[in-house]
């Protein structure tokens, strides 16, 4: 599993901030575009599928969810982006 992308961004929903977006490589046969990187309004980080309308695209184990968002999140620090969107 690994990151293929992740693009900063800044965008507020209801007291949470997007503060990412991200594509991700899983294995040699699944790719997914366009997760969301979350800063929660408590300050956890957690990482969610693009939506079509109202609905997500895909939802994910709370162990695969974990594993996604601490990639994100270790990106987004290296990056030093941590600093810019506290």
């Amino acid at each position: 599993m690994r990151i293929l992308y992740l693009h900063p961004t800044r965008e507020q929903r209801d007291g949470n901030v997007c503060i990412a977006t991200a594509d991700f490589e899983l294995d040699e046969h699944i790719r997914l575009y366009g997760l969301r990187l979350m800063r929660m309004a408590d300050g956890r980080h957690m990482i969610f599928s693009p939506q079509s309308g109202k609905r997500r695209t895909a939802t994910f184990s709370p162990d695969l969810a974990a594993q996604l968002t601490a990639l994100a999140v270790d990106r987004w620090e290296r990056l030093g982006l941590s600093n810019e969107a506290a």
